[in-house]
């Protein structure tokens, strides 16, 4: 269940995910990279989760595609190469609504992957 905090702006690590995630051509992706300046994130997933709720605020365009995942797949992969998670975005209604970092072994990341980790397929 979602912790709500006090919104705030993503801080640079979320903003650098989501910002790589946006980075590719898809059908509403444009959109989607304009209300990057208007995310606040509103909640965690968890305690120490790296997951996180978000809300877009202001004025800005809605991107033409169905709720749920952002079609961008996004894999992580450790120093070695060896996959260790996946990046996904979420959206409702066109908008930015979650990032989440879904991770393959036992213990939680502590922080979000560095985008050169980050492979985005084509």
């Amino acid at each position: 269940m979602p912790i709500p905090v006090e919104p705030r702006p993503l801080n640079s690590e979320e903003r650098a995910v989501m910002g790589r995630l946006l980075a590719g051509d898809f059908p509403g992706a444009e959109e989607l990279r304009c209300q990057l300046d208007n995310v606040e994130v509103v909640a965690q997933w968890g305690v120490g989760s790296v997951s996180v709720d978000v809300m877009v605020s202001g004025s800005f365009p809605v991107a033409p595609i169905p709720s749920g995942v952002v079609p961008v797949e996004a894999t992580v992969v450790d120093e070695s190469g060896e996959l260790v998670g996946e990046i996904i975005l979420w959206t409702q209604s066109g908008v930015l609504s979650g990032l989440e970092y879904a991770w393959y072994g036992e213990e939680s990341p502590d922080f979000l992957p560095r985008v050169d980790r980050i492979v985005v397929a084509k």
